[in-house]
Parts: C-alpha cells; structure tokens; sequence
C-alpha cells in the first residue's frame, strides 16, 4: 500500500468517533458496512487544510480508488484548496468515477470554479452526459449552484430535464435543482413544472421540495398546491 495513504489513514482512524460512524452509516445506504470511519466534516477540513500543499497530499490525490468514506471526503476537500482552474478541473475529472455516494458528491466543490464558469460549462455538460450516477449528480450541482443567478441562462433548465435516468440520486438532484431555480429564477422555472415536460417523479418531488423551502413566497405555495392537486394519483 502506497506510504501516504498508509499515514492519513492512520491520522483518519486517530480522529474516529464511534457513534458518530454509527450515524454516519445510517445516511449513507449505497455503502457497504465498514467503509465509514467515524470522522466528524470540521476535523476533516482541517486535516485537509494541513496536508495541502505537501508531497503527501500530492501523492494521496494520486492514489485512486481509495477505501474509506473519509479518505474520499478529505480527496474533495484538498481538490477544494487548489487554486488553478485547470489543476482543480483535472483533479475533478480524475476523481468523480471513483465518488460512489450522494454526501461526498454534494460535499465539495473547488472555490476556483466559480471564478471561471464560462470554462466551467463545457465539462458541466460533459458530466450531464456521463454514465456514472454521482458524475451525473455532480454536473447538475454545479448548475445549481454557479448557474441559477448571474450566469442563469434558461438553456440550462433544459439540460438538466434532458437528464432521464429514472436513478433516484440523479433524480433526486434534478427535482432539487428545479425547485431552487423556482425560488431563484421564478418565470422561467414555472413552466417546466406546470406543464408535465418533466420526468413525472422529478416533477412531483420539485414540486414537493418547492412547497417545503423557505424562499418560495406563499403565493407561488398557492399554485403549487394547486398544480400538486392536478397530478395523477401514480405520482
């Protein structure tokens, strides 16, 4: 086993909290048991903001698959810290096959990114296309989170619905990001989800998602009720 992964396990393992690794376990069903150490995100970051920099992380960020939650936690939290674009888009590209669960996928994204999102889009849109679910769920993060105010353009509400796998992670993101671009692009989000242009299970959880969030006023909660009440009974 390579000599940097040997020693920030074994720093990994130093910081493990028992029943937080028994919480941990609970949220995350796609992993197998075992493969969660126990180490709270704050403890992670630091580690993370310790080895930057160093040859250790540089090898560590060259060790793909690694075995451990964490390990690939503290892998997104390093690629955080590199400020190139291109260095940080290569470590992401390398990286997301390997990311196999929903936390690690929402946990990081690089602060370079959003300086750069004209180069940004071309491989948001490599990713919408990819074949792996978490690639998948990270293209659509990334258009919710750098595309939905300044760079919002409505093409992109059409991207993320061209996205038809019927896998519950991409979906659950999809209706994620349609009930936020309501709450922050309301004229153009609306009728993708009056009409039925939607996946119907996306459709039904943005809506459903739309009516718990905070940032949607009570007006448009009116006609969603109103448009919830319109679904068939299969959704």
């Amino acid at each position: 086993m390579p000599a940097a992964s040997e020693t920030i396990r074994a720093q990994l393992f130093a910081m493990q909290d028992k029943s937080y690794q028994t919480f941990q376990q609970k949220l995350l069903p796609t992993l197998p048991p075992g493969k969660v150490i126990g180490v709270r995100t704050p403890a992670l970051r630091r580690c993370a903001k310790e080895l930057a920099g160093t040859p250790e992380a540089a090898a560590f960020l060259a060790e793909l698959p690694h075995r451990y939650y964490e390990e690939n936690n503290l892998h997104g939290f390093l690629l955080e810290r590199v400020r190139d674009f291109d260095a940080a888009l290569a470590g992401v590209e390398a990286f997301l096959p390997w990311v196999d669960n929903w936390a690690t996928c929402d946990g990081f994204a690089p602060p370079v990114f959003a300086r750069h999102t004209g180069r940004l889009l071309g491989p948001v849109r490599r990713w919408l296309d990819a074949p792996h679910t978490y690639t998948v769920r990270y293209g659509v993060g990334m258009l919710m989170r750098h595309y939905l105010d300044e760079h919002f353009c409505p093409a992109y509400l059409a991207w993320v619905a061209g996205v038809r796998s019927g896998e519950y992670y991409i979906d659950m993101m999809a209706a994620w990001y349609f009930a936020t671009a309501l709450a922050k692009q309301p004229e153009a989000a609306w009728p993708w989800l009056a009409e039925p242009r939607l996946a119907p299970w996306v459709r039904a959880k943005a809506v459903q998602k739309a009516l718990e969030s905070r940032r949607i006023p009570p007006e448009q909660k009116q006609a969603l009720r109103a448009l919830r009440r319109t679904f068939t009974k299969g959704l």
